[in-house]
């Protein structure tokens, strides 16, 4: 089991710690610190604060995801997804949000906006090579199996 370190920035301090919505959730919803309700217009951006940061121990990383509902329902996602948040990160964390609905949506204050997973972080050494391996794949990309 991994501590992650936690707290509240002063002006949020009404607003819910991140959890899990159930005992079985990977992620953990996070909510907006909006200081006024926001409105993303269709094919607008905004930056949302989320009024927290972390002190995580070096090899986790947070990762900031879409909530699929709001995807599903109003066509609202992230841009940058999955959002990466260093260990040695310690400001506050911030969503980027995105509408792709075709109508304005409002962001209140305490609106579940993300969620965030903890990953483990493999130690890897990148080997620079003359050559490489062949596969049968190869250089296959983008689709080449099909739709």
């Amino acid at each position: 089991m991994y501590k992650i370190g936690f707290i509240k920035l002063s002006d949020s301090e009404d607003l819910p710690t991140p959890k899990r919505m159930s005992e079985a959730a990977s992620g953990f919803d996070i909510f907006a610190a909006v200081p006024e309700s926001t409105v993303i217009q269709p094919g607008e951006r905004a930056l949302i604060p989320t009024g927290f940061a972390l002190e995580m121990p070096e090899g986790i990383e947070a990762q900031i995801r879409p909530r699929s509902g709001l995807a599903m329902k109003h066509g609202i996602t992230l841009l940058n997804t999955p959002g990466t948040i260093d260990s040695d990160y310690r400001g506050e964390i911030k969503i980027i949000m995105i509408n792709f609905g075709d109508q304005p949506f409002t962001i209140n204050r305490g609106d579940r906006v993300a969620q965030m997973v903890f990953l483990e972080l493999p130690k890897v050494v990148l080997l620079e090579k003359e050559e490489i391996s062949t596969t049968q794949r190869g250089q296959g990309g983008f689709g080449h199996t099909g739709i």
